[in-house]
This record gives C-alpha cells, structure tokens and sequence, in this order.
C-alpha cells in the first residue's frame, strides 16, 4: 500500500478556465477540497509534486495548508484529451478510521500452464470494487495464476485480500480464466461433378436433327 504523502496546497482566488489555464502555465494545479459537511475549498497545488505522487500510486495523501493538515482522498483527476496533463484534482476529505469504497486495480502475476498447452488467457475483470479502510487502500489486487489450467477460471471469491479489504463484486464474477484454444475450421469440400442438365426438348430436337 502506497503511504501518504504532503501536497502543499494555496489558496485559489477567482475560477473560470481562463484562470485555471493561466494557473496551469505556471506550474500549479487547480483543485477543489470537500466532504466531511465541511465548506468546499478552492484551492491550488504543485503540479510536479502531484504528478509525482499520482506516479507513485499515492490514493490518500496529507494536504497541507495554513490551516493545517487534513488527510484527503484523491477522488478524481480531470486529464487533457491526451491523457498525459493534469487539469483539475478533486480531493475529498477522510478520517483515519473512515471506510470507503474505491476500485482497486487487478494485477495478474505468473505464467499458467493452461496457456503453455495452448489455451487462451482471459481477463473479464481489470479492477475490482471494494471497501477498506480510507487510509489502507491497496496499490493493486494480485492474482497468481501459475497452477491456472485450459477451463480453469479465478472468481472473485477466490481472491487473496488484504486484512480489512471487503470485495463489493459479484462473489461467481470470473476475474481470470483460460479457454480451450478454438478449433479450426475445417476445410470446405469441394464441390462434386455434376452432369449438365438437360434441356427439356433439346433431345428430341437433336435426334430430329439426326434422322434428316
């Protein structure tokens, strides 16, 4: 589990995406702070320190201010149509013994002896919804799949979670599995000799022909 990390954050004055573009040039991120039934704040931070800690897989950091630090939960993050900048961060605040319910990415590790002997590997599922503990998020769900064989599936029930770490899925959801490979099709025969069909009338024309 990726640990806290402190984001200094500043007060944001004025809004509109004229503003937050100008923001933008200089380095720093727009951002919104809620939750808690506390006031929604406006504020703005580093982007390198936030790209870092998104890089580092950080889900929950300490947001720093002159009020003091709050622990907030990196909600949601609004990206330029490139995917690559960062253009708004949504934090919502969390306590330290707070619950909550996130998607958590699913890692599959090993090599199954399914697929050695020909089989297809499948990944129905790539994150999995669960609920723990705001302050213990997992980085990633792990699933081996090194004794995996051809019909063989991994279920959501069957998942090795971390203490406290509730799975929200559908317990019978495959999450992994290997298929039998598909069978060729087998070639088409071909076509068999067909004798021309007669004409009717054309034999009797032609025997006609043949008593002139």
């Amino acid at each position: 589990m990726a640990e806290s990390v402190v984001l200094a954050t500043h007060k944001r004055d004025g809004r509109g995406s004229h503003r937050a573009a100008k923001l933008r040039s200089q380095g720093m991120i727009p951002a919104v702070v809620y939750g808690h039934k506390e006031a929604t704040l406006s504020v703005t931070l580093s982007g390198e320190e936030l790209g870092n800690a998104i890089r580092h897989g950080a889900r929950v950091v300490d947001l720093k201010s002159d009020a003091g630090v709050q622990k907030a939960l990196i909600r949601e993050i609004q990206w330029d149509h490139l995917g690559k900048e960062i253009l708004h961060v949504d934090f919502a605040r969390v306590s330290m013994d707070e619950r909550i319910k996130i998607s958590v990415p699913i890692e599959v590790k090993g090599i199954a002896p399914g697929v050695t002997a020909g089989g297809l590997l499948g990944q129905p599922m790539h994150t999995l919804h669960v609920e723990c503990l705001a302050i213990r998020i997992p980085e990633h769900i792990r699933v081996n799949i090194n004794e995996l064989q051809i019909g063989g599936a991994v279920h959501v029930r069957e998942l090795h979670l971390p203490e406290g770490v509730l799975a929200l899925d559908d317990p019978d959801a495959i999450v992994v599995h290997v298929t039998a490979p598909q069978a060729e099709p087998e070639a088409a025969a071909a076509p068999a000799a067909t004798a021309e069909p007669e004409v009717i009338g054309r034999k009797a024309a032609e025997e006609g022909e043949e008593e002139k």
